[in-house]
């Protein structure tokens, strides 16, 4: 499985607000969602080390989503706020084969691979 930083698209996020989750097929293997906004400190220095992550574990999937630069912002804030009850930036939802494992805000590089299930 190759490895994979993207950012969410429109489609991806309204599906999880219309059904409360990210779809399963979005989180296979160790993933990660990071749900941010663009002009966040500690946003900048979790992206900067994205690619050594990827480069220490193939098959490590990153999506995010940097939702203040999007038309349907408010909308999204909201549900990120209410649904999963984070009012914080960057948050980070933990995946391990499409099945939930935890949540985080930001973390170093250690702390994210740990949390992952990968260090």
């Amino acid at each position: 499985m190759e490895s994979m930083i993207r950012n969410l698209t429109e489609a991806e996020c309204r599906q999880a607000m219309e059904q409360g989750e990210f779809d399963a097929s979005l989180v296979q293997g160790s993933a990660a969602l990071i749900l941010t906004q663009s002009w966040c400190p500690q946003w900048k220095a979790m992206k900067a080390y994205l690619e050594e992550a990827e480069r220490r574990f193939p098959g490590l999937t990153i999506l995010y989503v940097e939702y203040d630069t999007s038309p349907w912002y408010e909308a999204f804030m909201e549900f990120k706020e209410r649904r999963f009850d984070n009012r914080e930036i960057p948050y980070v939802r933990y995946y391990r084969d499409g099945t939930y494992t935890g949540q985080s805000n930001y973390v170093p590089l250690e702390g994210f691979l740990y949390r992952l299930g990968l260090e």
